[in-house]
């Protein structure tokens, strides 16, 4: 993948676009011009400080508009909702440096199937748990913040449509010449931390047992906080950091320049080895978006708009073949 630059840019997806007025408590919602016959003016990501300037072409596509519930037309927007509050997690969602407008690789996705649609890309901030909420409440259309399509949500009444692969990786100094190479056994004497409670430390405990039955070790670390385990990464204490694949892919950006750049020592399914774990669109069971909401993803994917998407975060390598409707999900066993 191609080193870019992570700077204050705007991503542009033409047809026009204005950002509108964002509520007090840090929602970003983005006003669209559009023609139902043409394409939308889209300014994306203004305020973004970690993307390149992008220009993506998206016209108005009627058969995929024409697949939308009648509410939606009526309303003429798309109600996105992102669960980045308080802080946000870059680069995927996180307010914008002019402390107001949501931004990131998830509302990005979020606008430019609104363009395909020809409707208004509404993008609202909230909690992870209160966006949920809010979905199934039907306030909000439709979610895209970094959502895991998983079996337990299907049975709580969400329906999915996939966009990337659910990935994640190994973070280690540049000058470290280890590869994970997808094989647990590669980790045999390394020292690698991770976060607690998450579900990178169940796959990270689960290699350390396989390792101890073969006699072999892996040592987890812990620390509070990301400085901490930067530092512990910088002085070799530890090997490697596990982690999910676009926060290696922005801190590897954000440590190019300093005096220990870092690099992805490979990736691996958050959905284990028997599965491909998929991020994907979410919305409430059975209103009637889950369709149109994958035809505009594939239109996107076929055209070569997705690519630019992707690129411009440096997540190519989490790019999907095709959206799916409902896909298997993680496993209730895994949730």
């Amino acid at each position: 993948m191609a080193r870019r630059k992570w700077a204050a840019s705007t991503l542009v997806v033409t047809a026009v676009l204005a950002l509108g007025a964002l509520t007090a408590c840090g929602s970003g919602s983005a006003s669209t011009t559009t023609n139902s016959s043409g394409s939308n003016d889209v300014t994306i990501a203004a305020y973004a400080n970690q993307a390149t300037t992008t220009t993506i072409t998206v016209p108005v596509v009627d058969s995929i508009r024409n697949e939308l519930p009648k509410s939606v037309l009526d309303s003429g927007k798309l109600v996105i909702g992102v669960g980045a509050l308080p802080s946000g997690f870059p680069p995927l969602a996180y307010v914008g440096n002019d402390q107001k407008t949501l931004t990131g690789v998830e509302p990005d996705l979020g606008r430019l199937v609104a363009a395909v649609f020809g409707v208004k890309a509404d993008v609202e901030n909230a909690s992870w748990e209160n966006m949920f909420v809010r979905i199934q409440s039907g306030q909000f259309n439709v979610g895209f913040s970094n959502i895991t399509d998983t079996e337990l949500r299907k049975q709580q009444g969400l329906d999915f449509a996939s966009y990337r692969e659910d990935n994640l990786a190994f973070e280690v100094l540049k000058s470290n010449t280890w590869n994970f190479d997808n094989n647990y056994e590669n980790l045999a004497g390394k020292t690698v931390a991770v976060g607690s409670g998450t579900n990178q430390e169940k796959i990270l405990l689960e290699w350390q047992s396989k390792l101890k039955s073969e006699g072999k070790t892996l040592t987890v670390k812990y620390f509070n906080d990301l400085n901490s385990t930067y530092l512990a990464l910088d002085s070799g204490r530890i090997d490697a950091y596990l982690v999910p694949n676009p926060d290696v892919q922005y801190h590897v950006e954000q440590s190019a320049n300093t005096p220990q750049p870092t690099r992805s020592a490979g990736t691996y399914s958050g959905a284990g080895s028997s599965l491909q774990g998929l991020i994907a669109a979410t919305t409430k069971h059975g209103n009637g978006l889950a369709k149109p909401l994958a035809d505009a993803i594939n239109y996107l994917i076929q055209h070569g708009q997705y690519a630019k998407w992707l690129s411009t975060y440096d997540l190519s390598n989490e790019a999907v073949a095709k959206s799916e409707v409902n896909p298997p999900g993680l496993p209730l066993s895994n949730s």
